[in-house]
């Protein structure tokens, strides 16, 4: 008897993750919320994914062919939002892996649960190095915050030969925190000054910066790093000129949105930032993927999107290799994976991180304008 109620729970098992010839993964998305943008593009992305895995008739299983089905869930930025989506996709939805998230506060709240279930995370864009460190089924397919405030820090320095920067951030989110600290330390290792390092709490919230923009004029900066995403980004570069502290001013990947121009218009032109990729990379991975994604969502894709496809891609390569929905085997799989990806050529190191270039961009007649790729 207990033969039998064992062999039954495994066949309803298996079959709750294959549900009649289909794969179930989660994407795990700021879809409302100050950064929505984000998640829009995300999920736009992923899906495009799923769908050129679909289109060919889906992942080969032991013998069967199984279709993809994206599950997606909203974390409206809010750790404690993306830690139920990824119990709920988890024990109810039965994914065998999920893309996200996007927000490293956010990823840091569902790699423990994902890593104690055994199912294999990649997150798109999570770049505080502390994400991967939650265990070896966490992965990412986006550079990591050491490298990305490093290389504005010597950009800022060597290209633009200036020597005293201020800083703007959010010390309520990890990923501003990092940026900041990163930025900071390289800033001064090259003999640079940092003359003011100003924090807020809550970007989401926070919409006045004059009080700490004004201490920093009176520190007179020669350049403004704000590692903020673009929410707080277009506000403090408006009030900034406003206030006459009328200085370059440069950000992380977390500019990448159109709604920094929208919002901050002419007062963010100039404005420089890192980034994951350049709609102007000739690459043939990059230049089919823009075609097929305006095809589609009738828009050019931000690194966001490519971000996800290459997310969900390479997680997708990794289960059609394992030819098996075991999560250690997923795991395994993707260890081993290299892809030319749409933001670069994507394979993992011992900390399942990614050795990838940077871009920088500039914001130019209210355009992302490319100015030069920063190797690691």
């Amino acid at each position: 008897m207990n033969k039998i109620i064992i062999t039954i729970a495994c066949i309803i098992g298996i079959a709750s993750y294959s549900q009649g010839k289909e794969i179930r993964i989660g994407g795990i998305f700021p879809m409302t919320g100050g950064a929505a943008t984000f998640g829009k593009s995300s999920k736009e992305g992923m899906q495009m994914a799923v769908d050129s895995f679909n289109a060919k008739g889906g992942i080969n299983v032991k013998g069967q062919k199984l279709l993809v089905k994206a599950i997606y869930d909203d974390t409206a930025g809010q750790p404690e939002q993306a830690a139920n989506a990824a119990r709920k996709q988890i024990d109810l939805d039965r994914v065998v892996a999920i893309v996200g998230a996007v927000m490293s506060k956010n990823s840091l709240a569902i790699a423990p649960i994902c890593q104690s279930k055994q199912i294999p995370m990649v997150s798109p864009a999570s770049t505080n190095p502390e994400v991967t460190k939650k265990g070896d089924y966490i992965f990412r397919v986006c550079f990591i915050d050491s490298f990305q405030g490093t290389t504005m820090a010597n950009y800022v320095y060597k290209d633009l030969k200036l020597t005293k920067a201020a800083v703007i951030y959010d010390n309520g989110n990890d990923y501003n925190k990092g940026l900041a600290k990163f930025f900071e330390t390289q800033f001064k290792a090259l003999g640079g000054e940092i003359v003011a390092s100003e924090a807020f709490t809550d970007e989401d919230k926070t919409t006045d910066f004059r009080a700490l923009l004004t201490k920093i004029k009176s520190r007179k900066p020669e350049f403004l790093y704000s590692p903020n995403y673009y929410t707080a980004s277009a506000p403090i570069m408006m009030q900034s000129k406003e206030l006459g502290l009328d200085v370059p001013t440069g950000g992380g990947d977390g500019w990448d949105s159109p709604t920094l121009v929208q919002i901050g218009g002419k007062n963010v032109e100039g404005g420089v930032f890192t980034n994951h990729f350049s709609k102007e990379d000739p690459r043939p991975e990059v230049q089919n993927f823009i075609e097929k994604y305006k095809e589609k969502y009738g828009a050019e894709p931000d690194a966001l999107a490519s971000l996800a496809y290459d997310a969900a891609f390479v997680l997708l390569s990794a289960v059609e290799k394992a030819g098996s929905l075991k999560g250690s085997d997923i795991r395994d799989a993707l260890k081993a994976t290299r892809i030319n990806g749409v933001t670069g050529n994507i394979s993992f190191d011992e900390n399942r991180n990614p050795v990838k270039s940077v871009v920088i961009l500039q914001i130019k007649d209210g355009q992302q304008k490319y100015l030069t790729t920063i190797n690691p």
